[in-house]
């Protein structure tokens, strides 16, 4: 796919928009399910990023929590304790048993819930059954991961009556050296 037309720009009334390639190649990303709008990609990349970057600083399963364009928290797969997965409120669930990349989104979402409130996740694993599972019960927007289960793909696209916003990434994608955003028909350029 070299083009994906956006359910929206940043605001309901910004028609068109879509997100494409500069360069006329594939888009590193295949929508499973839902309509994503602009806030979501840019919330869904940013994320990526930074998931991709905590796994490779740390070697382990990293997630996020994003809001319009911020991070409303970030964290690698660490096991919860008691007090933890009462904080994060996952003491409800069999957190005892959680993967990796499931603790990782609990501490993730448990760092600002209020923020995180129609998060976008980003995940830097595929997505299992038991990180689906918390994702399904969270007022979120959408997940971009590099793969997902069968059994967790099912979880979520149930979820907002099968709107919800299923995104799958192409974990080798490596994006040029310098970016460039247009804002107000200006051009900001930067190393990236």
């Amino acid at each position: 796919m070299q083009e994906y037309e956006l359910k929206y720009g940043c605001n309901p009334n910004q028609k068109p928009a879509r997100i494409y390639m500069a360069d006329g190649k594939e888009l590193p990303i295949k929508v499973l399910c839902g309509r994503a709008g602009y806030i979501n990609f840019l919330d869904a990349f940013n994320g990526w990023q930074l998931v991709k970057e905590l796994k490779k600083a740390t070697g382990l399963p990293a997630a996020t929590s994003f809001k319009h364009v911020s991070p409303a928290g970030a964290s690698i797969g660490l096991p919860l304790n008691e007090t933890l997965a009462k904080i994060y409120w996952v003491d409800d669930m069999d957190w005892k048993n959680f993967s990796p990349l499931a603790c990782a989104y609990a501490r993730a979402r448990g760092a600002d819930r209020m923020s995180s409130f129609g998060d976008f996740i980003s995940l830097s694993d595929v997505c299992d059954k038991d990180t689906a599972l918390l994702i399904k019960r969270e007022v979120s927007d959408g997940v971009i991961a590099p793969g997902y289960t069968e059994e967790a793909l099912e979880i979520l696209k149930q979820k907002k009556k099968g709107n919800y916003n299923v995104i799958e990434i192409d974990p080798d994608y490596v994006p040029a050296p310098i970016e460039h955003k247009e804002v107000f028909g200006i051009t900001f350029e930067q190393g990236r």
